[in-house]
């Protein structure tokens, strides 16, 4: 099964690099090119970049062994809310992780269940042992190559705002949420006054 699945996903990324190579060919039918990649590759996801707010600074102070301690921590805790959700876990770098999810309802469920589980965990613990979740949502339409990676504005805007911006305890979201959220769910949202560059509008996530 493993050696399967490697084999699926090496197919999409050489079919990817293929079209790339012919796009950069003198004279190529660039629009056609990109046609037929849509056509491969584009599919609508929910896009989530989770961070650890003052990483940078606890590492210096308490050192990288306790900067694994808490990747670890942060990871046991949180994947099960993923997975309850329906989210892929695509990437896990350093404290930050990329997941997808085909269904954005889903998608604000779980950064709302993840901060919630960091809430309580972090109850009676020290500021050195609290796991502080910021996170950012886009929703739209993007590359998917395999299960390796994703690419387009919706995975750009969510990654400035979950990584760049957001704050701990904070769900920022792009407007491509926002407008595919029914107004029956009674989910609020508050727009932003100051959305990062080439995000265009942005809101956080009332998820109290």
């Amino acid at each position: 099964m493993t050696y399967q699945r490697s084999i699926l996903i090496g197919a999409s990324e050489d079919r990817l690099a293929r079209l790339i190579a012919e796009r950069m060919e003198p004279g190529a039918d660039k629009q056609r090119i990109d046609d037929r990649i849509w056509d491969l590759f584009g599919e609508e996801w929910a896009i989530v970049f989770t961070d650890l707010a003052g990483f940078s600074r606890k590492v210096e102070a308490f050192g990288i062994i306790h900067f694994l301690q808490t990747i670890f921590e942060s990871e046991r805790l949180l994947v099960p809310v993923l997975d309850e959700n329906d989210g892929i876990l695509l990437k896990i770098e350093g404290d930050s992780m990329l997941v997808i999810f085909r269904n954005p309802l889903k998608a604000l469920k779980a950064v709302a269940g993840m901060q919630k589980v960091c809430s309580e965990y972090n109850q009676g613990r020290s500021e050195a042992e609290q796991v502080l979740l910021c996170a950012g949502v886009g929703y739209g339409r993007v590359l998917r190559i395999g299960d390796s990676d994703v690419f387009g504005f919706e995975v750009n805007a969510a990654s400035k705002l979950g990584e760049d911006t957001a704050g701990a305890g904070e769900v920022l979201v792009t407007q491509g949420v926002v407008d595919a959220i029914p107004a029956s769910t009674g989910y609020r949202f508050a727009e932003l006054e100051a959305p990062p560059a080439a995000v265009g509008k942005a809101y956080r996530f009332l998820y109290d």
